[in-house]
């Protein structure tokens, strides 16, 4: 199988060189039995890859169970896993198999293991070196034979020397690491995602799909999406569920997006199925309207910190002169651009304002 087979039979969007590296290493060890630890921040398809490690193993035609270790309580973790016998422990009204025996055969993918406690990862070991566990309550051993997949958005190196994590375990578990990469240091696939997106979204909600205009593909291609591609498939699908006249532009994503090179999005505009067209645009109306506020406060702030800053008092026969407001604001606008050489987002960062604000004031004062 090549790699765009690969990628056409798993779902995996991307032409980068580090996705398609990725799928090389993924497509080596999916046939062996072998632990793989999986880093990425969040939203970046860690359990896309060990789907497909899973789907592409001697063991596709067996169960793949995926767990968030973070999702379940530390007090019945260990019974989620292993499982237990009835009566050993107030609540457990019956018999109840864990997913190492739910998925013997298969599979078992640990998501967030870096949450998992101590207490539970001597467990965990212990099974995997094994392949056998004691139920809670239970006398008796249970064999499994269950190939482990872990991801994490942490450094467990860091967390080990912290003693927040066994080394023992790390080293068991990282026998082969697959690192993701943020989908800002990815940005040639944002085009190819956004497509796949909006092409999903129409078939499964049975609508025309909207045109996507070469402005609003740049805007989402400078962003730095924080939440990777959840966040991207996210935008998009608020973007369509919004649109009104069958084509995305810049508009229909600068609502949903922050584009001050913050890490944190303003908002993710929710769909609210009750409400009516018109409840909708005057939400957006409104939250424009904060939007410009908020730009003139900013604006404000800056010129009084400018003028205090770095503006001399000047004098002449005891009388000070004051500048306007606009001269002020133009000279720090210039100043800040010379600063960057040209470079408007870190331009607008010296300044503390938004992007969308500094390219109106460039346009009105014709920088």
């Amino acid at each position: 199988m090549t790699i765009e087979e690969f990628k056409n039979q798993f779902g995996i969007i991307g032409k980068t060189k580090e996705i398609r590296d990725l799928i090389d290493i993924t497509m080596q060890v999916a046939k062996s039995d072998i632990s793989v630890l999986i880093y990425g921040e969040s939203g970046t398809g860690k359990e896309i890859f060990a789907r497909a490690i899973h789907e592409y193993s001697n063991r596709a035609d067996k169960q793949f169970l995926s767990i968030n270790c973070g999702a379940i309580p530390e007090g019945i973790l260990e019974s989620e896993l292993f499982g237990h016998k009835k009566g050993s422990f107030t609540g457990a009204l019956e018999n109840r198999k864990g997913y190492f025996e739910i998925t013997d055969g298969g599979t078992l993918f640990l998501d967030e293991i870096g949450e998992m406690p101590l207490m539970t990862q001597v467990k965990l070991l212990r099974a995997i070196e094994s392949k056998e566990f004691i139920k809670l309550g239970s006398e008796t051993v249970t064999k499994v034979d269950v190939r482990i997949i872990a991801a994490t958005n942490k450094d467990l190196q860091t967390e080990v020397e912290a003693k927040r994590f066994r080394e023992d375990l790390y080293f068991r578990l990282k026998a082969v690491t697959l690192s993701i990469p943020p989908l800002r240091k990815r940005k040639a696939d944002i085009e190819e995602l956004t497509q796949h997106f909006i092409k999903n979204y129409c078939e499964e909600h049975k609508i025309n799909p909207p045109s996507i205009t070469p402005g609003a593909l740049e805007l989402l291609k400078n962003y730095d999406w924080p939440g990777n591609v959840r966040e991207l498939k996210n935008t998009v699908e608020s973007a369509i569920a919004l649109n009104r006249n069958g084509s995305l532009n810049e508009q229909s994503f600068i609502p949903l997006i922050k584009l001050d090179g913050e890490s944190q999005p303003v908002r993710n505009l929710p769909v609210y199925l009750n409400r009516t067209k018109e409840e909708l645009d005057r939400e957006l109306m409104y939250r424009a309207l904060f939007e410009i506020k908020k730009d003139i406060m900013e604006l404000k702030d800056l010129i009084y910190q400018q003028k205090n800053e770095n503006q001399p008092e000047e004098k002449s026969n005891d009388v000070e002169i004051i500048k306007p407001l606009d001269v002020i604001e133009k000279e720090a606008i210039k100043n800040a651009l010379e600063q960057t050489k040209g470079n408007k987002r870190n331009a607008a960062r010296m300044l503390k304002i938004s992007e969308r604000t500094l390219y109106r004031k460039i346009k009105e004062y014709d920088l």
